[in-house]
């Protein structure tokens, strides 16, 4: 099992929305790093969903449910998606500077790469941000 995170503006794509709709395909990925990791995905696998710019806090998490296939928003066939469906709430939000203050998260992508909107993360990050959220 591999443990990743992504990142969605609430205004645009919200936790809230997110459990509402049960499932959801991940688009509008136009970077080319991002498109990679999207790639690498399993059905399985575990997802962090971060709100970005708002908020800027991890909240819940989510599983792969279905593989990278076309991006059907777009006729570019470099761009790719992948279904996500909800997981599990946190009890809390982690925010962002919580995770900068916590030595064994200081290199994920979210802080060392800020804006790249699909990242993996260790199982021991994934840990960590969930142990927190969980608390």
């Amino acid at each position: 099992m591999n443990y990743w995170l992504v990142k969605s503006e609430p205004f645009k794509y919200s936790w809230q929305r997110f459990e509402q709709d049960g499932k959801t395909f991940w688009d509008g990925v136009r970077n080319y790093q991002a498109r990679n990791n999207l790639m690498a995905m399993k059905t399985g696998d575990l997802v962090l969903f971060y709100h970005s710019n708002e908020g800027m806090e991890v909240v819940g998490i989510a599983n792969v449910v279905r593989e990278h296939y076309p991006d059907p928003t777009t006729e570019d066939h470099r761009w790719v998606v992948v279904d996500l469906s909800p997981h599990k709430a946190f009890k809390r939000s982690v925010t962002l500077s919580e995770m900068k203050a916590k030595p064994e998260l200081s290199q994920i992508g979210l802080i060392r790469q800020g804006r790249l909107s699909v990242m993996p993360l260790k199982a021991e990050e994934f840990d960590c941000i969930v142990g927190m959220g969980m608390a």
